[in-house]
């Protein structure tokens, strides 16, 4: 994809790749725009002609060729509808399309980004530019190109209809339609801004909600119900008279189009009728008039609107190429894919934090041979979590490298890499899912057996057990249902499960009791004794079981080991 200035629509010239290679779907969309306008218009004439055959020859009865005349207009009707359902099928499906390849696009930047990128925003604008960003990308794509074409289509072939029936009458009926396309264009404006805050309101709604049941614990614990559902209160108010605001303004846009409607039928009537009392036009070409302006005059209420819609959307895919072009720190370049024993060694690793500028590791160098522990202590912001993340490749040093069986680790394929890695981070993060999909969210297709297994390793498959519905509990939203101990442990066998090479405990060991502590690590040494494990732990009862101790200082200039 091409850049673009970071304002203007030029974002949207972004865009043309997916248009080109959509092209056919779109090439037959735009054909079936031309055949249901030229059927829509074609139709009209015999209206009129219906009209002046019933005028002169009512005294006659039953008339064959009116009957004729009907015949045309449904069957024209028919068409215009088939073609109107396959211009929608083509042009809309093709938006669609575009719709979910930009926002898998998207989805595969934010897994390819490094772990400090997602530091520098926030899940929710992460999560707009997926949704409400691409959702308005999608409204240029398709409504937005489609109303366009077919206005300019329609405003063609019914120019070519009105002219040849009436000259003056058609230059009295069309001018006033770009005006309203002007006034269009400015409520819609306003409407979007309002739209813009009402969004926001409910979107602080949502937060609060969120919060308040996340932390139910805390709120009832404090007996706080009276002040969160006062502060609730307060926040769907403001989003109602956001909501009445942006109601009213809609209000105006249909009431703006009814007003002109009104007008051009009152213009047409006092033209078209001092035309008939000249003779120089006949009831059925004014009741033409009368079809051509109803037909026309939504197409161009739709210019406003379209072009509305066409700012947003560059506002947006402005945001998005914004996001597109972020480069991850972290670059995975390497092509080794070989076995991993699990032998490694820093030389002179130093880390700096790009968003905060704090260097939290400086000049470290030691070596564990595979197959050995390393217990890493210190106290809080000596590094060791930035030690487990350089490992397992989620930053990159600063200076120095990191190397695994001898071999720089920027040279191993990173998925292939991190396979052979079990990490059980200090946050005990588990999805909102059953126990048994949790420990087995390493494997493609793990088995009861297999999941139940790693359980028993982990010293959790007593308590999993006693739940009712055992493995098929659901933990809740990040655990909620379950205690510190037992979410560490599930991330414990999840880890294991892997049965990796390397196995970086992050202080993964800290809401366990001394017991369950020695249990875990008992288990996991009896059964891996080729494996190489990493222990961050502030405890010396952890740290004891290791081969080597390296202690971290928070003097940055001096790690020892």
């Amino acid at each position: 994809m091409q850049h673009c200035h970071p304002n203007g629509m030029n974002a949207l010239k972004t865009l043309n790749p997916y248009f080109w290679k959509h092209r056919m779907l779109l090439f037959y969309g735009f054909l079936f725009i031309i055949a249901s306008n030229f059927f829509n218009i074609y139709k009209v004439q015999f209206v009129g002609k219906s009209v002046d055959e019933i005028a002169q020859n009512m005294h006659l009865g039953f008339n064959r060729q009116v009957l004729i005349y009907v015949g045309i207009i449904i069957f024209s009707s028919l068409l215009t509808g088939f073609f109107t359902f396959m211009m929608r099928q083509t042009i809309i499906v093709s938006s669609r399309r575009i719709e979910y390849e930009l926002k898998n696009k998207i989805y595969n930047h934010y897994q390819e980004l490094s772990l400090t990128d997602f530091k520098k925003t926030t899940t929710g604008d992460l999560m707009n530019r997926l949704s409400e960003d691409v959702v308005a990308v999608r409204m240029y794509l398709g409504p937005g190109v489609m109303y366009v074409v077919n206005l300019l289509v329609l405003l063609i072939i019914t120019s070519i209809y009105m002219i040849r029936t009436d000259v003056s009458m058609t230059l009295w009926t069309l001018v006033p339609l770009p005006l309203l396309s002007f006034v269009i264009y400015k409520v819609s404006s306003v409407i979007n801004k309002k739209s813009k805050i009402m969004q926001k309101s409910q979107s602080a709604i949502s937060t609060f909600v969120q919060d308040s049941f996340s932390g139910i614990r805390v709120v009832k614990f404090f007996a706080k119900e009276k002040y969160i559902e006062k502060n609730y209160g307060i926040k769907v108010k403001d989003y109602e008279e956001k909501a009445l605001d942006l109601a009213k303004t809609e209000a105006y846009f249909f009431t703006i189009i009814l007003f002109v409607i009104g007008l051009l039928n009152v213009a047409v009537l006092l033209i078209g009728g001092q035309k008939y009392l000249n003779n120089e036009l006949s009831v059925g070409k004014i009741a033409d008039f009368f079809m051509y302006i109803n037909i026309l005059i939504w197409p161009f209420s739709m210019v406003g609107w379209v072009t509305s819609v066409n700012q947003r959307a560059a506002a947006s895919m402005t945001r998005i190429n914004e996001f597109l072009d972020m480069k991850s720190e972290v670059k995975d370049e390497g092509t080794l894919v070989v076995p991993i024993r699990g032998t490694i060694e820093f030389r002179n690793v130093s880390y700096t934090y790009p968003n905060t500028g704090i260097q939290a590791l400086k000049n470290l160098s030691f070596r564990i041979e595979a197959g050995k522990s390393l217990a890493v202590m210190g106290k809080t912001g000596s590094g060791k979590t930035t030690l487990a993340l350089l490992l397992t490749r989620l930053i990159d040093p600063t200076e120095g490298e990191i190397l695994v069986d001898g071999i720089n680790l920027k040279e191993y394929q990173l998925e292939h890499y991190r396979k052979h890695l079990g990490y059980i981070p200090q946050e005990s993060y588990l999805f909102s899912d059953t126990i048994e999909n949790n420990i087995g969210f390493a494997l493609d297709e793990p088995s009861l057996e297999k999941v139940t297994e790693y359980a028993k390793k982990a010293d959790v498959h007593k308590n999993i057990i006693g739940f009712k519905e055992q493995y098929k509990t659901m933990v809740g939203e990040r655990g909620v249902m379950l205690s510190g101990g037992q979410k560490q442990r599930i991330c414990i066998a999840r880890a294991l499960i892997k049965e990796p090479n390397i196995l970086i405990f992050d202080d993964a060991l800290s809401a366990l009791d001394t017991e369950t502590e020695e249990n875990v690590l008992r288990n996991i040494e009896s059964q891996s004794a080729d494996r190489t494990m990493i222990i961050i732990t502030h405890r010396e009862s952890s740290a004891k079981r290791a081969d080597k101790i390296l202690n971290l200082t928070t003097v940055v200039d001096e790690e020892t080991v």
